[in-house]
């Protein structure tokens, strides 16, 4: 996983990075790694790219599908795992030059989505589809934020959200960086409890064990706050975006941290650490193996609907706007 991770922070850190660029990377690694080997059963993978203007500058969106042997493309009914990156972008030129911490999300996704490429291509193809999706900007704006700056986005979070989401995704894995606080003072990544329809749950167990087995060590829980799981622009304060996607999504969405000892700004440069970018892309591709075949479970479904009808449903948390939903 490390080789994947050197390979595309290579192509990232430059102004000229695009999302063509990582589509053509990704195609090549699928080519040399035999591609045409995979079973003859199995769909061939799609790699895309939409490039999105915004009001504070341009981006790219890539979006990656990994076909399983019982997954939708193929007309079974294994469930399907979403692999997001989540960041402003990769580079905040011209204030600074340079691949941003921030960008880790984006690694991570990238490594994880050509090393399942390259097992496709080699015939390890996975239970269920993969869909892995995240965006290319090397020219990104900054934005205060306490205790240390954001990166910002040339687009804004309904887009990311509209352009990453995909509603045949059974469950998400967002990946962020969450360096810029001091509540998980840790280098290395972190779970989050699972994300649901506007509700907190329980961490997973399952992949409380999936992450446990990937890093060898114990496992580090990102804490979460209501405010966190709310929708950008509704002016409380967030930890950071790497929740954002479970207000656009039916879906249970956990967010995977990559983390430091000390609060570093998103928009620092010379702060990735390629090892723990590479245990982030592991864990997801962990995670997806055994989601895929039924063996890794994102909540408790009877427990979530027992809270529902408890308590009531919590989507008005998912609204920028809860008191429209409220009734």
């Amino acid at each position: 996983m490390l080789k994947h991770v050197l390979d595309v922070v290579e192509l990232l850190d430059r102004p000229q990075t695009d999302g063509e660029l990582l589509a053509a990377h990704l195609r090549a690694a699928r080519a040399a790694a035999g591609a045409g080997t995979e079973p003859a059963t199995a769909a061939a993978p799609r790699i895309e790219v939409t490039p999105v203007e915004g009001d504070k500058g341009r981006t790219d969106f890539v979006r990656v599908t990994i076909p399983g042997r019982r997954g939708r493309t193929a007309g079974g009914d294994a469930p399907t795992l979403g692999i997001l990156g989540r960041l402003g972008g990769v580079g905040a030129r011209p204030e600074r030059i340079g691949l941003v911490s921030d960008a880790d999300g984006a690694v991570a996704a990238l490594a994880a989505a050509a090393k399942l490429l390259d097992m496709h291509a080699r015939g390890d193809v996975l239970d269920g589809d993969v869909i892995v999706s995240t965006h290319v900007c090397g020219w990104a704006p900054t934005r205060p934020h306490d205790p240390v700056p954001f990166m910002d986005s040339p687009v804004d979070i309904l887009t990311c959200n509209r352009q990453e989401i995909a509603p045949e995704m059974d469950a998400v894995v967002s990946i962020d960086t969450t360096k810029g606080n001091r509540l998980l003072n840790h280098r290395g990544i972190a779970l989050s409890p699972t994300v649901c329809q506007g509700w907190i749950l329980r961490v997973s167990e399952d992949l409380l064990g999936v992450l446990e087995s990937v890093t060898g060590e114990p496992a580090r829980v990102l804490p979460l706050t209501t405010q966190d799981i709310t929708p950008y622009g509704n002016g409380v304060h967030h930890i950071n975006s790497i929740l954002q996607p479970a207000v656009a999504t039916d879906a249970p969405v956990v967010g995977l941290a990559v983390t430091a000892a000390t609060a570093v700004a998103g928009c620092a440069t010379g702060a990735s650490h390629e090892t723990d970018i590479a245990a982030a892309a592991r864990f997801a591709v962990e995670a997806a193996k055994d989601f895929g075949r039924g063996a890794a479970a994102f909540l408790d479904r009877d427990e979530f609907e027992r809270l529902v009808e408890l308590y009531g449903p919590m989507t008005r948390l998912q609204s920028a706007v809860g008191a429209e939903l409220a009734t």
